[in-house]
């Protein structure tokens, strides 16, 4: 029966998307094959948290709206003119509150991602998991009310599912649940000053989305019960967050919590720089209780600075980020550092074919019997910055990826990996996603990790349909074969849309 369910119920979204979605087919796909569909690794790599442009003009948009990757960021008061109404259920995405302003409506959407994965062995066999093949269902719909041109009151709920998956991890599944829950301003102070707040359950996520995330790997996301402030100053922006990470339970509906146990709280500052290029810094306050890091069990605490640098020009596209990590855990000194790079250049053709390259690395523990612990903590990582398969984690690492993309049609992307790895100390382990240990490695073998290779294929259907494949396959060295590993495999096929 189980296995029925996943071949009915993605024929059935399937159909489903196709029967509304006609219109969107015709308006085309350039937006959405820039963006590609998140399965790939480059893909949502520059999604961001909500600067969207304020609108100050009193004549409404003469253009329909586009759905975007944030939805509580879509403003559809444009659909006060009928004559932008042309798709199915556009009714139900603009209902107006008042029929003298235009800015006072009610829009509900949704989201479905079906994915189905192969996985030859998590943890390359170490653990007794072994061979799966299962779906994961995710389906969030939306509520957006719009007060007014400053006020919002935004819920979206999920319901998340793994089907005929053998272990279920915590990231795997949450019944019926919210997934945010929040009250927004917005006003502008001047010409070129616009003030931004939210209060309640809400997601963030900066940059590549190395360490802050939505999570949008792993089928459950993240989010924060937060307080978040946002100043916008012409080239400037400055961001604080109060926040609880949310614990995500599947025991019932509704039973997802958060507690002033676990925080993570931000002080962000961005400018504009060189044209359209982004230069950051942030000190961020992590705080986790009742974890282990390195052996050692307690209560960690991390003052986080990082500092970002991303842009495009002349077809040359690179993002540079480091951040260093000071704290401690039970009696312990925390010291772990992290540098990454990704640089490209893509050629003025039409397929536009780009060659890439990607350096991360992160500190481990050099010392077992020391009082400073050197292992990275990737905070809230995306789950699909190296690829979907798990395989790598970003504690303890020196990876090295060249890669090579491109677009045959409009409409669909290729991209080819190569992924080499070495532990940045033999002392400590070999980590897959999150933050992973790999049993019997840490102060065995060499620095060699592995080599990875990966594929993959994206197809943009329509603007809010897009199907995907990866696969990947995972060299082992040594280590992780004398610690009981072998070579493993990834395939993953996925369908999104939006509504």
């Amino acid at each position: 029966m189980q296995g029925l369910y996943k071949k009915v119920g993605f024929c059935f979204i399937v159909g489903m998307v196709v029967s509304f979605s006609k219109e969107s087919f015709a308006q085309g796909t350039a937006e959405q094959t820039e963006r590609g569909p998140y399965i790939s690794t480059l893909a949502f790599d520059k999604l961001d948290d909500g600067k969207e442009p304020w609108n100050l003009n009193d004549s409404l948009s003469k253009t329909r709206p586009k759905i975007e990757a944030n939805r509580w960021t879509e403003k559809w008061a444009a659909l006060y003119n009928p004559s932008l109404r042309t798709e199915p259920l556009d009714s139900l995405k603009y209902i107006s509150l008042d029929e003298s302003d235009p800015y006072s409506y009610i829009s509900l959407g949704m989201n479905v991602r079906e994915r189905y994965e192969n996985l030859s062995s998590s943890q390359f066999g170490i653990t007794p998991n072994k061979h799966d093949n299962y779906l994961l269902h995710r389906l969030l719909f939306h509520f957006d009310i719009r007060v007014d041109r400053h006020w919002q009151i935004y819920t979206q709920f999920e319901d998340v599912r793994p089907v005929e998956k053998n272990t279920i991890s915590p990231v795997d599944k949450n019944k019926l649940d919210v997934r945010m829950a929040f009250v927004g301003y917005q006003t502008r102070l001047d010409e070129d000053s616009v003030l931004k707040a939210r209060v309640g359950r809400q997601g963030f996520a900066f940059d590549l989305q190395r360490f802050v995330s939505l999570r949008q790997g792993p089928n459950v996301q993240q989010a924060f019960d937060a307080i978040w402030g946002d100043l916008e100053l012409g080239e400037w922006r400055i961001i604080g967050i109060l926040s609880h990470p949310v614990q995500y339970q599947a025991k019932r509906v509704f039973d997802d919590y958060s507690n002033s146990r676990n925080s993570f709280h931000m002080f962000r500052v961005e400018r504009h720089v060189l044209g359209d290029a982004s230069l950051s810094a942030y000190y961020a306050r992590y705080e986790q209780h009742d974890t282990s890091v390195y052996n050692t069990p307690g209560n960690e605490r991390r003052n986080i600075i990082d500092a970002h640098f991303a842009g495009k020009k002349y077809g040359v596209d690179w993002d540079v980020e480091s951040m260093g990590q000071f704290g401690d855990i039970t009696g312990k000194n925390i010291q772990a550092w992290a540098a990454a790079a990704r640089l490209g250049y893509t050629f003025d053709v039409d397929t536009s074919p780009r060659i890439g390259i990607q350096f991360d690395s992160a500190s481990g523990s050099h010392n077992p019997n020391g009082h400073t612990i050197g292992t990275f903590n990737p905070l809230y990582p995306n789950g699909y910055y190296f690829t979907l398969a798990g395989f790598t984690g970003y504690s303890n690492l020196v990876h090295l990826k060249p890669s090579f993309s491109f677009n045959p049609i409009k409409s669909v992307s290729l991209e080819f990996d190569v992924g080499m790895q070495w532990r940045e100390t033999r002392n400590d382990a070999i980590y897959t996603q999150p933050n992973i240990p790999l049993r019997n490695t840490a102060g065995k073998g060499s620095h060699w990790s592995g080599v990875y290779e990966a594929a993959t294929l994206g197809w943009s259907v329509m603007p809010n349909l897009s199907f995907s494949v990866m696969e990947a396959y995972y060299q082992v060295g040594d280590t992780i074969r004398q610690a009981g590993g072998h070579n493993s495999n990834y395939t993953g096929a996925q369908m999104d849309f939006a509504w």
